[in-house]
């Protein structure tokens, strides 16, 4: 293909997204990110109350009740250190427009000949 008296070679186009930001998430996309981390967190502790009380009424096992009892007591702590915790930010491999030498050099060394 020749656009503007050059050559463009399409055979090595590459259709993925590039990114043109480095921005991170918003707060807002964070945040309920977080919100969603502690509930999951805070709803997991009383399926592990009720799983104490199951285990030990149904099997008499007080050893694994007693463990998973011990399993739900520091979950509300560590939501809380989740929640109020930043993410780290993210090193990611991005696709980039970058400019191919040929095409530099292509536009560099044109010669225009006068008539």
């Amino acid at each position: 293909m020749e656009i503007g008296g050059s050559v463009v070679n399409t055979s090595h186009r590459d259709d993925t997204p590039v990114l043109i930001t480095e921005a991170q998430p918003s707060m807002d996309d964070e945040q309920a990110t977080r919100r969603r981390r502690y509930a999951i967190m805070m709803a997991s502790r009383i399926p592990c109350l009720v799983g104490a009380v199951v285990v030990f009424q149904v099997w008499q096992l007080w050893w694994l009740a007693l463990i998973i009892l011990a399993i739900s007591i520091p979950l509300p702590w560590m939501a809380v250190l989740i929640a109020n915790d930043r993410p780290v930010r993210k090193s990611e491999h991005v696709n980039r427009f970058r400019r191919s030498h040929r095409s530099i050099e292509a536009s560099e060394h044109r010669v225009i000949e006068s008539t």
